[in-house]
C-alpha cells in the first residue's frame, strides 16, 4: 500500500506541474497577445523629401509622445517620402495598405486623394489640404461621413491673404505672376482666392501654369518680359521640392515673392504667410489618438488652422533691392535680418 501511495503522490505531482506549465504558459501567450495588440501600426506618408518635411515629422513625434505613443516602445511609425514626385503617392499609399497599419496620415490634397483611392477601410487623418468638402475627400467639415478626417488648411482663403499681404509689402505693384500646377486639385481653389483678392486692389494676374521642373526657366523668361512686379507661388508639393531652384530664379529675376510654405524662407526665401504646418502635424497626433482608441473618422470634425505665421526675409529683400514697409515689418511674427 506505501508504493502504491508513493506512485499516486509522484504521478499526482507531475500532473500538477504540467497542469501548472499549461497555466503559465497560457498566462504567458495571453500576455503576449496583449503586449502585440497594443503595438499599433501608425502609417504617414509626405509629399516632399525627408530633409524638406523634417521639422513636420518632428512635430508629429511631438504629438504622438504627447499622447503616450513612442515609436518603437509601444507603437511601429512607418513613414515614406514622395520626394515631390506626386505619381509616388499612389504607390505610397498601397504601400501603407499592404503592410496593414492602423491609421494613415497623409500630407496635401493629392496624397489624401491616393490614400482614400488606395482604402476605404483604414482611418486616413489628412493634413494640410485645400478644401476636403470641395475635393470629395469628406461630405462636410462638421460630419465628413467617410474614413477620412483631420485638418484642412484654408486653400482659397489663404490664398487670397497671401496676396494681400504681398500687395502692402510691395504697394506699387499692379501686375502679378502666378505659378500654378493645373495637375493639383487644390490650384482651381486657390486661383480662385487669389483672384478675387486680385480684382478688388486693383491687381493684374498672369498664371504660369508649370507641370514639370524643366519649365522653370522659360516661365521666369517670360515673368521678366511681361514686366511682373512679383510673384505668387501656389502650393504643390512638386513646388516644395523644387523651392530651392525656384527661391534662386525669383532672386535673379529680382521678383518679390510670397510662398504658401515655409520651406521656401529656409531656402532663402523672402515670404511667408500662412497656416503653422508643424502646428497642424503636432495637431494631427491628436486625431491618430482618437482612432486608435476606437473613434470612426466619420464622426471626427475636419479642424480648420488656429497658427498662423507670417515671416519676412530682410536678407532676400535686400538681394532683390526691395525696402519692405515698416508697418508691414511690424506685422511679421518673425523678421530675418
Amino acid at each position: 500500500m506505501r508504493v502504491v501511495s508513493g506512485q499516486r503522490s509522484v504521478v499526482g505531482k507531475i500532473v500538477f506541474c504540467f497542469a501548472l506549465c499549461v497555466m503559465l504558459f497560457a498566462l504567458y501567450s495571453s500576455a503576449q497577445a496583449q503586449q502585440a495588440k497594443k503595438m499599433p501600426r501608425i502609417g504617414a506618408f509626405l509629399p516632399a523629401s525627408a530633409a524638406a518635411t523634417a521639422q513636420l515629422v518632428e512635430a508629429f513625434r511631438e504629438g504622438l509622445q504627447k499622447h503616450g505613443y513612442v515609436a518603437e516602445q509601444n507603437c511601429t511609425l512607418d513613414i515614406r517620402y514622395a520626394e515631390g514626385e506626386v505619381e509616388r503617392f499612389a504607390d505610397l499609399a498601397a504601400e501603407l495598405v499592404r503592410s496593414k497599419v492602423d491609421v494613415i496620415v497623409a500630407g496635401s490634397t493629392p496624397g489624401v486623394i491616393a490614400a482614400k483611392n488606395a482604402t476605404s477601410a483604414i482611418p486616413i487623418v489628412m493634413v494640410t489640404t485645400g478644401d476636403p468638402v470641395a475635393s470629395g475627400l469628406v461630405a462636410s467639415l462638421a460630419r465628413p461621413a467617410r474614413n477620412v478626417t483631420g485638418l484642412t488648411a484654408l486653400g482659397q482663403e489663404l490664398a487670397g491673404k497671401r496676396l494681400e499681404v504681398l500687395k502692402e509689402a510691395v504697394p506699387n505693384v499692379t501686375r502679378m505672376a502666378v505659378l500654378s500646377n493645373p495637375t493639383n486639385p487644390d490650384s482651381p481653389l486657390s486661383l480662385k482666392g487669389v483672384d478675387a483678392a486680385a480684382r478688388a486692389l486693383g491687381v493684374q494676374l498672369r498664371v504660369h501654369e508649370v507641370r514639370d521642373p524643366a519649365e522653370f526657366d522659360k516661365t521666369f523668361e517670360a515673368t521678366t518680359r511681361e514686366r511682373a512686379g512679383a510673384l505668387m507661388v501656389l502650393p504643390d508639393p512638386m513646388f516644395v521640392s523644387q523651392r530651392g531652384r525656384i527661391v534662386a530664379l525669383a532672386a535673379k529675376s529680382r521678383l518679390p515673392a510670397m510662398y504658401a510654405h515655409l520651406e521656401y524662407i529656409d531656402a532663402g526665401g523672402l515670404m511667408f504667410y500662412g497656416a503653422s504646418l508643424a502646428d497642424m502635424w503636432r495637431h494631427a497626433a491628436t486625431y491618430v489618438d482618437k482612432i486608435l482608441k476606437g473613434a470612426k473618422p466619420a464622426d471626427l470634425p475636419v479642424e480648420q488652422p488656429k497658427k498662423f505665421d507670417f515671416i519676412v526675409n530682410l536678407k532676400a529683400a535686400k538681394q532683390i533691392g526691395l525696402t519692405i514697409p515698416p508697418k508691414v515689418l511690424a506685422r511679421a511674427d518673425r523678421v530675418i535680418r
